[in-house]
């Protein structure tokens, strides 16, 4: 490299790393310098001032933090797993903010501040000034005088509000960081061998079907939800009506249930076999009901919307020779709500929130018609309605909602529902302080052997810890099944139960997004 133009380009990389970069492609392209130079030059000053917006962010950034700004709208344990997060995914992140315009600066600062390693930092950061640079240069070389054209652009991009695009980018990167949002298939793959081994040690995958003899294939997949509530005590459920038949009729049944149980607008409609909180919807007024119905094929269960507005999912164990059950995991369900500030659409308001944005397209989809609506200052949008993780709602873990009066209740509506020992009530109350003394439970619904502790889910929960939960989860249904064998309840068979997978795989419902 020769030193005085290496060092000059080096030096111009700090007023504009892009600008150089295509002028010095341009240089070698003419001939005036060669391409080692251009390209080792520009590196250098890029790696140089990424370096440097790293030293600022180590020096001044513990200050920062410190100040009353800051302590007043972020706690330290969220600081704290910021900085665990970065350094988690130092190289994904570093690698990837080298291609997105307006992201180093936030992006260096914001390592330097929360402790990210020198020798880390430095090291991805040298792999993607090596990937950018030498892309950026030999474009412009390779390209000459169109070089220029690359550089308008770039500049134009600067000077361009490309927040937008900036946070859906990186919104999609951090869902592939997340695996709360990875497919099921994903998540339990690892489990294979830990399931296959319950499986060999207690006779057979399908011992789990007769771990709850009181649901077909103890609640494995396809299960009527409707049959399952009417088993519950009414006092702690929410009232349901199936609503089946010719697509001429099910309206008049559903005006007929109504009337017969004094039922109003709003209600909830979804299907009787359930799929993760698809196809739920809140119904307002006899068209929407009609619209519903109309389209949406198979049973349907209805039920009076219960406003909450908490919901707690409770999972519940016990074994066939014990007088009492437990509560394994409490999951406390937060619903999204955006407040609206009088400027923003509700498309913005939800691109703009940190943790809605992860599942804008579930929110969008849902809201497409209000997309363009600026809600008042101060208005609340409710964004979900169904207690459900893939639906948007966000799921946190409740062991602090525990209480012995809780599980005697959970315990005592259990034991009424005989052959039901394992699995997960949905349930929503309106008072938080009278649910932990078991006296404010409306349940949704009673899911069986398949349902999950979805405590799980809960963002400072890491994959290990979600492994390590549904293990113990699989080993009580396992458990549960074979002492029930023992007892003399036949399990499904393997056939009945891939028959069951396909038809279920292959019920989509005509509203696959809950409302």
């Amino acid at each position: 490299m020769d030193l005085f133009p290496g060092l000059a380009l080096a030096a111009g990389t700090l007023v504009s790393e892009d600008g150089t970069c295509v002028l010095a492609g341009l240089a070698a392209a003419r001939g005036h310098i060669s391409l080692t130079t251009a390209i080792v030059g520009c590196g250098l000053g890029i790696f140089v001032g990424d370096a440097a917006l790293w030293s600022v962010g180590r020096l001044c950034g513990p200050r920062v933090l410190r100040a009353r700004w800051v302590t007043e709208r972020w706690s330290q344990s969220t600081i704290d797993m910021w900085a665990r997060r970065l350094r988690q995914h130092a190289g994904a992140v570093i690698v990837v903010s080298r291609f997105l315009p307006g992201t180093r600066l936030p992006l260096y600062l914001a390592a330097g501040a929360l402790g990210s390693p020198a020798r880390t930092f430095f090291a991805w950061t040298f792999v993607a000034v090596a990937l950018w640079t030498p892309l950026l240069v030999v474009g412009a070389s390779s390209l000459g005088f169109a070089g220029l054209l690359t550089i308008a652009i770039l500049q134009l991009l600067r000077r361009t509000n490309v927040r937008a695009l900036r946070v859906r980018l990186f919104a999609r990167l951090a869902r592939l960081a997340r695996w709360e949002f990875w497919p099921s298939c994903i998540v339990y793959a690892p489990l294979a061998p830990a399931l296959a081994w319950l499986a060999w040690r207690h006779g057979g995958f399908a011992t789990i079907t007769a771990a709850n003899p009181a649901m077909p294939e103890g609640g494995f997949v396809g299960e009527s939800k409707f049959d399952i509530l009417r088993q519950l005590p009414q006092q702690w459920t929410i009232p349901a009506a199936l609503i089946d038949g010719s697509p001429e009729c099910r309206m008049q049944a559903l005006l007929a249930a109504m009337h017969r149980n004094e039922w109003g607008f709003p209600l909830i409609l979804k299907p009787d076999a359930g799929q993760r909180g698809a196809g739920v919807r809140l119904v307002h007024g006899v068209d929407e009901a009609r619209g519903y119905l109309s389209a949406q094929p198979g049973a349907i269960v209805a039920q009076p919307y219960h406003p909450g507005p908490f919901e707690a999912g409770i999972f519940y164990y016990r074994f066939p020779n014990e007088r009492s059950g437990r509560i394994f995991s409490i999951t406390d369900k937060r619903f999204p709500v955006v407040m609206g500030d009088g400027h923003s659409t509700l498309t913005q308001l939800i691109w703009e929130h940190p943790r809605y944005r992860l599942q804008a397209d579930v929110f969008l989809s849902r809201h497409r018609e209000q997309g363009a609506r600026v809600p008042a200052p101060g208005e609340r949008v409710p964004l979900a309605i169904a207690g459900n993780h893939a639906q948007g709602t966000i799921f946190l873990d409740g062991s602090e909602l525990w209480s012995a009066e809780l599980e005697a209740r959970i315990d005592e509506i259990a034991r009424s529902v005989p052959g039901f020992h394992i699995g997960r009530f949905d349930v929503r109350y309106r008072d938080v302080d009278r649910f932990r003394r078991g006296e404010d439970l409306a349940i949704v619904e009673l899911n069986g052997v398949t349902s999950e502790s979805t405590n799980i889910y809960d963002p400072s929960f890491t994959l290990l810890d979600a492994w390590r939960v549904l293990f113990r989860q699989w080993n009580l249904i396992f458990r549960i099944g074979a002492a029930n064998r023992a007892r003399g309840v036949q399990p499904a068979t393997i056939g009945r139960l891939l028959r069951l997978s396909v038809q279920h795989l292959r019920a989509k419902p005509v509203f696959p997004i809950a409302s």
